[in-house]
Formats: C-alpha cells, structure tokens, sequence
C-alpha cells in the first residue's frame, strides 16, 4: 500500500486545526469561520511547518463552493424579499455601486487594470451570510423589521454576486485578460466571421445563462422534485442524502460543462429550484453535515493562499482596505437606510451588519486572480480585509448599541421633550396599546410593555406570579390556562408575531431573549411563583434556569426537553420538573389502551343496559344489574373476587 497520501493528509490536517481554531475562535465569542481562516495561513505555503497539497486544496475548495451555493440557493426566500423590496433592493443596489467605487478608486491608485479594480470594489461590497445571521440571531434580531430587512439587503447581494460571476469570465475574455477565453464566443465570432464586441460576448453569456435558466425552469422543476419525492418514498434516509448531493454536484458540473456557467450557478439554481419542494428542508438537513465539512475546507484552502507579510509590507492599503469595508460601507448603509424614512435604531443595525465581508468576497477574489483580472496583492489584501472585518463585527454591534440612545434623541426628540422619570415609570405598568407596540417594533426598540435587554424602564409591578419563556405550540397552551384560571402571569417572547398576537389579547409581555439577565430581572423573578420555560433549546432554556434559581431558590421551575440528556441537564441546573414530549404521548396512548383492555365488570354491564335499552327492549340484564353494587366515578371498581385483577401497564 502506497504511504503517499496527500488527499488524506490536506483533509485530515485542514480538519483538525480548523476545528482547533474555530473551538478558540468560539471561546472568544468569534466566528468559527476566523479560526478556519487562521487554520489555513497555518498549513499554506507563506508558514513553516505542515503545508498541505497546493493542487488538491484547490478542487476540494471547488467542492465546498458548489455545496456553499447550494445552501444559498436552498434558503432563498422570495417571500423575505419582497416584504422588504422597498428598501432592500434599491439599497443594496446603490450600497455595492457605493463600495465598488471605493475599491475601483483604490485599485486605481496601486496601478491595477480596470478589471481587476472592479473584481476588488465588488468583493469588497458583500457582506458574509454566515457572519449577519450569526450575529443576528445572537441578539434576537432575525424577526425583527431590522432584521428582515438585513437578510432582505444580503439576498440582493448574492444575487448581484451571482449575476458577476457570470459577467467577470466575458468581461476578462474582452479585456483580454483571461487565460481561459469562454470558447462559446469564439465559436459564434468564428462562425459569423464578426468581432462580437463587449456588447456581443455579454450577449452570448447571457444567453447561455437563459438557456441554462429555461431547461432548469422547465425540466429541472419537474424532474428534481420527482426524484426526490421518489427516493423519499423508498424510505431510505441515506439515499435521500447521497440524491440531494447528487443533484447538487450533478446540476453544477453539467451546468459548467454544457452552458459554460459557473459550478457556483449551476448549484445556486439547483437549491432555488429544490427550495420550492416541500422536502427542501429535508433536503437542507440531510446536506448539512456535509457541506459545512467542505465549507470547512472551502476556507482552509483561501487561508492557505493569504501571504501575511503584506500586513507589514503594505499596512497603509491594508487600512485603506479595512476602512472601505468597516467604515466606508457602513456609512453609506447608514445613509441610505434613513434616507427611506427609517429609524437610526434599524440604519444602525444594517451598518453593523454590512461591516464585514465574507465567502462570496473569497469566490470573487480566486475568480478574478485566476482570470489573471486580479493580482494576488489584491486576494491577500481581501483576504485580510475579511479576517480583521469579521473580527471587528462584534464591536461594531456594542458601538452601534451604544450610540444609538443618543443619536435616536438627538434626531427624534428636542431636549425639552424627553420623557420624566414617572413618564418612563409608566410604560413599564401594564400592557401597551397595540399602536404603541407598533411604533416600538418599527424603531426596533426591545420592549413593548415592560422590559427590553437595553431599555431603561421600570420591571413588572407583578408579585405572586407565574413567568412563561416562549409563546410557541407549548407556550401558548400554559398561557391559554394560566389566563382562564386567573392567576397572574407574564410571557418573554421575542418573535414579533408572536408579540403581536399577546398584545391583542392584553396579555403582558416582556421582549427581549429570556437567557439576558436584564430581561429575567425585569420579570420580577424574585416575586415570582413559577416559571415555565417552554422554549426548545436545552441549552438556552439551562441558561434562563440557572439564572432563575440564583435569583429565586424557592420558585417552582417547569421545563420541556427532547431526550434524556437534556432532562439530566436542565434537572443538574436546577428545574424542579422537566417534561419530555415523548413520554406524555406515551402515557396518553396507555391511557387509551386502559380503556379498552382493562374494562371493568360494571362498564361492560351499564354498555349492555344502554344498547337494549336504546334498542326498545326489556333490559335483560336487570336482575345482574342489581346485583351489582355500582361504584361513584372515584372509586375503585368492583371486581368478582376470584378474578385476579391486571397488573397495569408500565409508564414511562
């Protein structure tokens, strides 16, 4: 057996240092995707030690694009779009002109040719999918106006990066930069014996792409999904996997063999088109663990490729680089999101969420270096860009978070005008109107009735109370009986509908993420008699627990969990009583099953009384009737005494 293995060695060495780093990344509440990056400068040529294969890194990278692109395509959500087209897609559209004119101007000045200046502005104008929703969804803000329309900017986005991934292969074939000319163009120049022209190769391009676009529209909508439905149906979950990665993989590289498209469009288009399917989620979940292995890989292989020494060789244009990116970028956000009429508190959160740049940015930069568009000063000044930019995101975030009380004030309200203590006192006494929630809701504000993670109102004026987290399928039931019975209670839920849907019922809530200690001190735990957390997450609900029994000894602690593990672990924190959904179904059905196997002497009686009597006939079974004594509904039925009585059924 051959002891050569540098496949083994690229993916086992990329692997474990980017689970190393990421793991310290995450400690230092960092991107893993930093930690990845870090992985990769550490097995790349420009370090000593271990350097993995040069030509393998590469093709595995292609991989974890492919299967990048996939997921993009699987999340794209017209539907998010279109609630927030007003703003987003006009935005987007002047914020990526606004930093590819940065970039362009910048590439400029260092001498770059025109082409590889716009690959630069545009790599620098997205931001990262995977950092916005990760910090989004760190601070709650993924169902919020602000956040929609943050996710609604970054769909334009994609789509304008998709579209010059399609653009930048025709425009180096005319600026005669490429190394790979798109050899379809040549063809029709040579067929037509013409010179196509700028206007001509773009011409061919797009129609190549449309072809691509009606075959995928016509046959692909029909056929994917039947497929899938079909494997789905044989009820083999691993040939439901190895299918969707088929489709993912197949569609891509026929898509670049016979349309000449991007492998990144052709597996774009192969998700869009699956995301219609019901079984897309499935289709998500299944191709999971495996594209986040190659996404893995995908940016090992760009840390290999950053030279570090252009941070000493070039730290004035690696600042001007930042600068576009952090600064630049976010201040046009800013600009143009309160430009539409909107709150700072929501242009603030776009231009925190915009100030960074990612995946998309690394697939432009390799692109346009292997167009020979783009030269590797400028990958590496991308690159490093991305890491610092990802690094800083965080305080961007607690900037943004600072300064926006002050500014909020200095552009809505005089000085004369701000509010009294007791006026700020008030909000926090009982439920608000439903157009008060409202307008909260569009500045972004946390709170609506008493509490919020950064406003500064007074907590619950409840006592003797019981708290529920979360109005989801669970939630909403506790709420239903805890409201009928009459006793006093508060709800923390931090999804918008939901919100909503509590204040039309004037039920108090509190907004915000129960795990934030503001939020529990806001509800008054301390008074409180109980608390229900009937949130999913096992981990989030241990955190609110822990807090709550620090807070409280004495409160009754109630939670849900799906295995044992997590009953074990919220229990160890200090829940009194913790339910798992699988056990009460479990004792539901042997309730049922009581019924029928184990029916007493005076219920099969009484059923025999009914049925003749309902059927105009003299009970024949009077006379053993009343010679049975019958039992009142709580007692213990009789049994005939030579009758051993059935053991019960064991519950679980």
């Amino acid at each position: 057996m051959p002891h050569e293995t540098p496949l083994i060695s690229t993916i086992v060495g990329g692997l474990v240092l980017a689970f190393i780093f990421g793991a310290i990344a995450n400690r230092f509440r960092l991107p893993p995707l930093v930690g990845y990056l870090f992985a990769g400068i550490l097995v790349g040529p420009h370090t000593p030690g271990f350097v993995a294969d040069q030509s393998l890194a590469p093709e595995l990278a292609e991989i974890g694009v492919i299967l990048l692109m996939f997921g993009v395509g699987l999340h794209f959500s017209l539907k998010d779009l279109l609630s927030v087209r007003g703003i987003a897609v006009p935005g987007a559209i002047v914020q990526i002109g606004f930093a590819t004119l940065l970039g362009w101007g910048m590439g400029t000045l260092l001498g770059w040719p025109l082409g590889g200046s716009l690959v630069f502005g545009l790599a620098l104008s997205v931001a990262s999918t995977v950092v916005l929703l990760k910090a989004l969804q760190e601070r709650r803000l993924v169902e919020t106006d602000r956040g929609k329309i943050a996710v609604g900017w970054l769909i334009v986005e994609d789509l304008a990066m998709v579209l010059a991934l399609v653009l930048i292969p025709a425009l180096a074939s005319i600026g005669g930069e490429a190394t790979h000319p798109d050899p379809v163009a040549i063809a029709v120049a040579q067929l037509l014996n013409i010179d196509l022209g700028i206007t001509g190769i773009i011409g061919v391009t797009l129609l190549k792409v449309a072809a691509f676009l009606g075959l995928m529209l016509v046959v692909g909508r029909r056929v994917i999904p039947a497929i899938l439905h079909r494997i789905a149906h044989s009820g083999s979950r691993e040939l439901f996997r190895l299918g969707v990665l088929a489709i993912a993989l197949g569609v891509a590289f026929g898509a670049a063999k016979l349309f000449g498209v991007s492998l990144a469009l052709g597996a774009f288009f192969a998700g869009m088109i699956l995301s219609e399917s019901e079984l897309s989620h499935r289709a998500a979940q299944e191709s999971l663990p495996l594209r986040d292995a190659f996404a893995v890989l995908f940016f090992v292989s760009v840390g290999m490729l950053f030279d570090p020494s252009i941070v000493l060789n070039s730290p004035l244009t690696l600042l001007g680089t930042v600068f576009i990116i952090v600064i630049g970028k976010s201040i046009a956000a800013f600009l143009i999101v309160m430009a539409f009429g909107h709150k700072a508190g929501t242009a603030l959160t776009i231009s925190a969420s915009l100030a960074q740049i990612g995946e998309f940015s690394f697939i432009l930069a390799e692109l346009g270096v292997g167009l020979n568009m783009l030269p590797e000063e400028g990958r590496d000044l991308i690159l490093a860009g991305a890491i610092i930019s990802i690094i800083l995101n965080p305080v961007m975030f607690y900037l943004c978070d600072k300064i926006r009380p002050g500014l909020e004030a200095r552009i809505y309200r005089a000085p004369a005008e701000a509010p009294s203590d007791a006026e700020v006192a008030m909000e926090g006494s009982g439920p608000m109107t439903e157009a008060e929630a409202s307008a909260r809701l569009e500045e972004s504000e946390p709170v609506l009735t008493t509490a919020g993670e950064d406003g500064e109102v007074a907590a619950t004026r409840l006592s003797g109370h019981a708290v529920v987290v979360g109005y989801g399928r669970v939630g909403s039931i506790v709420v239903a009986n805890l409201k009928s019975s009459g006793i006093p209670f508060l709800v923390i839920e931090d999804s918008e509908n939901r919100v909503q849907e509590l204040l039309k019922k004037g039920i108090e809530v509190i907004v915000g993420n129960a795990a934030s200690p503001k939020v529990l001190e806001l509800a008054n735990l301390g008074a409180a008699k109980s608390l229900v957390v009937a949130i999913p997450n096992a981990f989030e609900a241990g955190n609110v627990v822990m807090q709550a029994r620090q807070v409280n000894p004495a409160l009754l602690i109630l939670c849900r969990a799906n295995s044992d593990a997590e009953i074990e672990h919220l229990e160890k924190l200090g829940a009194d009583k913790t339910i798992m959904g699988e056990r009460e179904i479990a004792n539901g059905m042997l309730g049922s099953l009581d019924q029928v196997h184990y029916r007493t002497e005076e219920a099969e009686i009484l059923e025999k009384v009914a049925a003749e009597e309902s059927a105009g006939e003299k009970s024949a079974v009077s006379s053993e009737l009343s010679g049975v004594e019958l039992n009142k509904a709580h007692d213990e039925p009789a049994v005939p005494s030579d009758v051993e009585p059935p053991a019960e059924l064991p519950k679980t």
